[in-house]
């Protein structure tokens, strides 16, 4: 496989990823409420547990977006 090649997937999967992590962002942070309800049909979850858990999942998205999609995009872009 390309340098190339690898390195525009890499760069989409970037693009990709951070669009969705500011999508679920500007959601939580627009409509808690309704996320809450939303959620909370399906599992049986106290509001502050509901809370920590989205802050956590938020967290762990941006780790791995930026371990497994920019760092290796932005080696790429070094070493094409």
């Amino acid at each position: 496989m390309e340098i190339q090649t690898l390195t525009s997937f890499f760069m989409w999967c970037t693009i990709l990823n951070t669009s969705l992590l500011v999508f679920w962002s500007i959601i939580f942070l627009v409509a808690p409420d309704w996320v809450y309800r939303t959620q909370s049909r399906w599992f049986p979850i106290s509001r502050e547990t509901f809370n920590v858990a989205m802050y956590c999942f938020l967290g762990l998205f941006k780790i791995v977006l930026i371990v497994f999609n920019l760092m290796p995009y932005l080696a790429l872009l070094i070493i094409a």
